[in-house]
């Protein structure tokens, strides 16, 4: 499939919004042992949930955090072991499990703000772009084919091309797109915005901001007999 990209804004932040719910902070509360959650106001829940947080230990924060978002996917040692290394490395970048990148950044950057950085600092870029089919081809862009189209402008140094690019030439499957992209939103007239971890794409990485390119999808050659 061919698109005509234009890359319009890459914006970095350290705080994704509505990560966290009022209900979140109140189960929160409950488990770093505040009482009356419930007499709060909404707007003092995320200050008292910090105080809370602040009498534990930084590791004995992480692993409740890991617990009460992760507890489905990982067992009790892994949540020991993330909770310790959360400390030292941004395991939000590098942990093996892709798909789990985007909550281990928002509970880090929640013990970051608890702690007042103790914890490492974590960032993600927002990308705002158009992406137009062939004859205006109002199709869906999925995370896998947003990827696919963004890796034509970017240098070959960025670790996209460096390490996925099997995936992004449609030679092999491509599962880690819904890992690396945390969000991407359809905002109309062929206008996306794309959440992702400068792990992977930095404004610095973008080397055109306007081109044309083929999206090649993986062909399974055994479904193909």
């Amino acid at each position: 499939m061919k698109y005509l990209v234009k890359i319009n804004d890459v914006k970095s932040t350290g705080e994704l919004e509505g990560v966290w719910n009022n209900d979140d902070y109140k189960e929160l509360l409950t488990r770093f042992e505040y009482p009356d959650s419930d007499q709060l106001k909404p707007a003092e829940l995320e200050e008292f949930l910090f105080m809370a947080i602040s009498d534990f230990e930084p590791n004995e924060a992480a692993a409740i955090l890991l617990d009460y978002k992760l507890s489905d996917v990982l067992a009790e040692g892994q949540i020991d072991n993330l909770s310790h290394e959360m400390l030292r490395v941004k395991v939000f970048e590098n942990y093996s499990e892709i798909d789990l990148h985007h909550d281990l950044f928002n509970i880090n950057q929640l013990l970051y703000k608890a702690y007042n950085g103790k914890f490492p600092q974590g960032k993600v870029n927002i990308i705002q772009f158009e992406i137009t089919g062939q004859n205006n081809d109002p199709e869906e862009i999925t995370k896998e084919n947003a990827l696919k189209a963004l890796s034509y402008g970017l240098s070959e140094s960025n670790l996209l091309n460096r390490l996925l690019s099997d995936q992004l030439e449609g030679r092999t499957s491509f599962p880690e797109a819904d890992g690396i992209v945390w969000d991407l939103q359809n905002k109309g007239d062929h206008i996306y915005s794309m959440t992702i971890s400068e792990k992977w794409l930095t404004k610095n990485d973008v080397t055109k901001t306007e081109y044309e390119c083929t999206v090649r999808p993986f062909v399974d050659p055994d479904e193909e007999e």
